[in-house]
């Protein structure tokens, strides 16, 4: 999940459920997939806030927070300059997908929540 915030977060993997080298979480947020977690989790990480719209905004980057039907957090996508959205697909590829729905389904669910902050 550190692959939407940006891609100078690509070392460690954010996961709320694992401990050493190689992950990361930070102090202070519990350590559960709740989308209030996440939230707070980019808030702190990447200065991202609530949007509204998938839609391209002229000097903003966004984010689609993805959940299941209990609620959890499965996967977060950062959309591109140019409209499209990626994602990391865990220790698989990295992909390009132009619609948000295109991995709605049993694996990641449907999108919970929209972020966007300043392209930096």
């Amino acid at each position: 999940m550190s692959w939407a915030a940006g891609q100078e977060n690509t070392q460690e993997w954010w996961d709320p459920f694992a401990f050493g080298r190689g992950y990361y979480w930070p102090a202070g947020l519990p350590r559960n997939a709740r989308l209030s977690t996440f939230i707070k989790l980019y808030a702190t990480e990447g200065a991202y806030v609530p949007c509204e719209t998938p839609e391209p905004e002229p000097g903003f980057e966004k984010l689609a927070i993805y959940a299941d039907a209990s609620g959890e957090v499965t996967h977060v996508a950062r959309q591109t300059e140019n409209g499209a959205w990626t994602s990391k697909l865990g220790d698989w590829e990295d992909i390009s997908h132009e619609r948000l729905e295109a991995l709605y389904g049993e694996a990641y669910g449907t999108v919970a929540q929209l972020l966007r902050r300043r392209r930096q």
